[in-house]
């Protein structure tokens, strides 16, 4: 790819051409405009000869394909990096394996004051346990440790950050020799972060938007709050992400709010939304996600941390403020729970009201006909992660372990949730499932119980346009005139047009519907590589030659 050396900025006008844009504006479109950090034109190659001598800059894109940039809309940033820069032991391949990794970094790491990890995940291990106490005391030389399960809904910790926390003993979730849960998992996790200087954050959410950037990602919605983070690490993001080049930063803070006045503390903490992880349940992977029914591995139904009355105290006093409200919803009964309550506040407050808030719903994987025709009543986007699927999906994964066969087939129904009208918006969760946009649309148009496939087509406008609408925003994540210059540049292999049930059309757009193409996702092939990430039309991310 080859260019001027002018500096970038959001302000000049720069001529893309001789590539592939994917734009349904023209769906055989080779060259682009972009002016004043917006799309100004798309069209063919002959037609751009006209904007050649008005520009400040040409790129040839020698064949790339153009494509809006990725939304992410669940992103835990200043975890993601310290997951980046730090123990990470999603790579672990049994107890062992964890438990070497834990004394290599304790070992190279005997200044920190906290050691901080993530990722394990028992359940893919054949010890089938998650490490004693007694373990990582011994494999960090008693120093304090804080390591929380890959869904960072529990977590073992070491005798030593126990110490540091007075009272933990005796909270909700403390077991003396299990991972923690609720509220001792809250408050083990806010003395292991507590511990982290201001510079040790700073890096970690550099290197988490870096990574992002490098994935074409330009877009990442921030889910933090009181549980998960704190005011300082949720403040000090947007104000870098605004400082600094690299993708935007959308927040959301997960506390509840009773009136105006805590609209209004939501407000100047610079979020947009009192949503994301506000917790209505867990997770499976640590039985905390509340169901109808018992686990088919543990005799209880999982934790319910709302009800419905408490539900619709929320959205009401979010709608009356005009701020978005959300919940974090997994389990069948959570999700009863949500839908009953927002239906409340709908025979309260109107049922246009409600809807024209576009409130939103965080993963809702035990999803029922009933609760999917509630999203659509209710105007519910739902915020999901396909590549959950991927992870813990199929007859042998977690969700069968947990929920039996029969019931983990039900789970992320994401063709039952579009056919019903309901906004889809993408995300990972990082970092508990990685950054990684392209895998996410293939893990959806690839599920893993097919009836819940979707077309690539509808997957990739989930995780692009999909995350705007999420954020009350219908003029963006798409190439058209007037759209926000968020875009990306990638090499890849053929373009085609493809089918949820697996079949390809190999040609580049279908010249019956107009549909541009998209690379071939089918599992087992290369995805796209990101060349060039360009947010509100300024690089905030190039490849370096090869």
């Amino acid at each position: 790819m080859t260019e001027s050396t002018a500096p970038q900025s959001e302000h000049r006008t720069v001529l893309l051409r001789g590539g592939e844009v994917h734009s349904p504006a023209d769906p055989f479109a080779t060259a682009m405009v972009v002016e004043r950090g917006h799309v100004a034109w798309v069209g063919s190659e002959g037609a751009a000869d006209a904007f050649a001598a008005g520009v400040d800059e040409v790129i040839d894109l020698e064949g790339a394909l153009v494509t809006p940039a990725f939304t992410d809309a669940h992103v835990h940033t200043t975890a993601t990096g310290l997951a980046l820069t730090g123990l990470d032991l999603s790579r672990a391949d049994s107890l062992a394996d964890a438990l070497r990794l834990v004394r290599e970094h304790s070992a190279a790491h005997r200044a920190d004051t906290v050691l901080l990890g993530h990722g394990w995940d028992a359940t893919r291990w054949p010890e089938q346990r998650p490490p004693s106490r007694a373990e990582l005391d011994e494999a960090t030389g008693g120093r304090p440790l804080y390591l929380p399960r890959i869904d960072v809904h529990s977590a073992v910790v070491t005798t030593a950050l126990l110490d540091l926390v007075p009272g933990v003993t005796g909270r909700t979730g403390y077991h003396p020799d299990a991972p923690l849960t609720a509220a001792a998992h809250h408050a083990v996790r806010a003395a292991a972060h507590g511990a982290i200087t201001p510079q040790q954050r700073a890096a970690a959410q550099r290197a988490a938007l870096a990574r992002a950037a490098s994935l074409g990602i330009g877009s990442v919605h921030e889910c933090a709050g009181p549980d998960i983070s704190d005011e300082d690490d949720f403040v000090s993001l947007l104000a870098l992400a605004e400082a600094e080049a690299g993708p935007r930063v959308v927040g959301y803070w997960a506390e509840r709010v009773a009136n105006a006045k805590d609209a209004q503390r939501i407000r100047e903490l610079g979020a947009i939304g009192a949503a994301g992880d506000l917790f209505a349940d867990g997770s499976l992977g640590s039985h905390t996600a509340c169901l109808h029914t018992p686990y088919a591995d543990a005799a209880h139904t999982g934790t319910a941390h709302l009800d419905a009355a408490d539900v619709a105290a929320h959205v009401a006093a979010c709608t009356e403020a005009g701020l978005q409200a959300g919940f974090h919803a997994i389990g069948d009964a959570a999700l009863t729970a949500v839908t009953e309550g927002i239906r409340a506040a709908a025979d309260s407050l109107g049922l246009a009201r409600v809807r024209a808030a576009r409130h939103r719903i965080e993963h809702a994987e035990m999803l029922t006909p009933e609760t999917i025709a509630a999203f659509a009543e209710f105007g519910l986007t739902a915020s999901v992660q396909p590549a959950f699927d991927a992870a813990w999906g199929g007859d042998t994964g977690m969700y069968a372990q947990r929920l039996g066969v029969d019931r983990a087939r039900t789970l992320n129904p994401y063709a039952a949730l579009l056919r019903a009208g309901v906004p889809l918006a993408f995300g990972s969760d990082s970092p508990v499932t990685p950054l990684d946009p392209w895998g996410t649309v293939r893990a959806a148009a690839f599920h893993r119980t097919p009836e819940h496939r979707v077309s690539v087509r509808a997957a990739f406008t989930a995780h692009t346009r999909g995350g705007w609408r999420a954020v009350g925003r219908d003029d963006a994540g798409v190439l058209v005139p007037g759209a926000p210059a968020d875009y990306a540049l990638w090499r890849t292999g053929e373009l085609v047009v493809q089918a949820p049930d697996d079949r390809v059309a190999r040609w580049s757009t279908d010249p019956r519907s107009g549909t541009p193409g998209l690379p071939d996702l089918t599992p087992g092939g290369e995805l796209p590589v990101c060349l060039r990430t360009v947010v509100f039309g300024r690089t905030v991310f190039e490849r370096p030659n090869e």
